[in-house]
């Protein structure tokens, strides 16, 4: 039987006053409200184990090179289950976050899974741009009178975040794509929504042409963002510029 396609479906209305078209963009909606969030944290945690690692210290270098390991290794749908199901029973204040109504619950646990799986790769990233810079840098800026953890915030991290911006910008867009893993826990982001249309539609091919097209305008708009952020901060004569 030939596929009947009926792009007019997303002006149906299931519920008074509501399309399936909002429902996408309802989705959509809590897809790029998830994915910033989470990025802010993995940015800045993962910002913040990669200056770790570089340190001297040892034992502050061996933390972070555990977190690392530990939520590297692990498959990003188990850590999502274990946040969701795991954490309330075992965390303080498990019974407070029990309390939270359903979607709000389901956004802070995936926003922690995602956020900390993200800041593991982040970590990576900047563990390389600092490594990468020559070692006269560190040792200039210490000779100045400045402390170490001047010498980080003036000299290397600002140098070796324009380095690492290239692979950033792939973690920043993977950090969207992963969000998907949301709607095993019950969170309606833009995949489950895409689901949910074809349950009540029958009409698949549109409703996922339709989310495949979002999830592109999501990634077009980062790499433009990112590419006017690359483009107004880079050096002359800083890597190949």
């Amino acid at each position: 039987m030939a596929y009947q396609w009926q792009w007019s479906v997303f002006l149906q209305a299931p519920n008074a006053g509501q399309t399936y078209l909002d429902w996408l963009l309802s989705g959509l909606g809590v897809t790029m409200a998830l994915g910033l969030s989470a990025w802010i944290m993995a940015l800045l945690l993962g910002t913040l184990l990669g200056v770790m690692r570089t340190l001297p210290n040892r034992l502050v270098s061996g933390v972070a090179a555990c977190y690392v390991e530990l939520f590297r290794n692990v498959p990003l749908l188990v850590q999502i289950f274990i946040w969701y199901f795991a954490m309330p029973e075992l965390l303080p204040g498990g019974e407070t976050l029990k309390a939270m109504p359903p979607m709000a619950q389901q956004f802070l646990m995936a926003m922690l899974c995602l956020g900390m799986f993200t800041a593991a790769r982040v970590c990576e990233q900047v563990r390389s741009g600092i490594e990468s810079l020559p070692r006269g840098q560190k040792g200039a800026g210490l000779a100045l009178g400045l402390t170490l953890a001047q010498t980080y915030r003036f000299v290397l991290l600002p140098m070796a975040m324009r380095i690492v911006l290239p692979p950033l910008t792939s973690e920043f867009l993977n950090i969207f794509k992963n969000s998907a893993v949301a709607s095993t826990i019950g969170l309606l982001e833009l995949a489950a929504q895409g689901r949910q249309l074809v349950d009540y539609t029958a009409q698949p091919y549109e409703a996922f042409i339709a989310v495949t097209l979002a999830y592109m305008l999501i990634n077009v708009s980062v790499m433009a963002l990112m590419r006017l952020l690359e483009h107004r901060t880079s050096l002359p004569g800083m890597a190949g510029k």
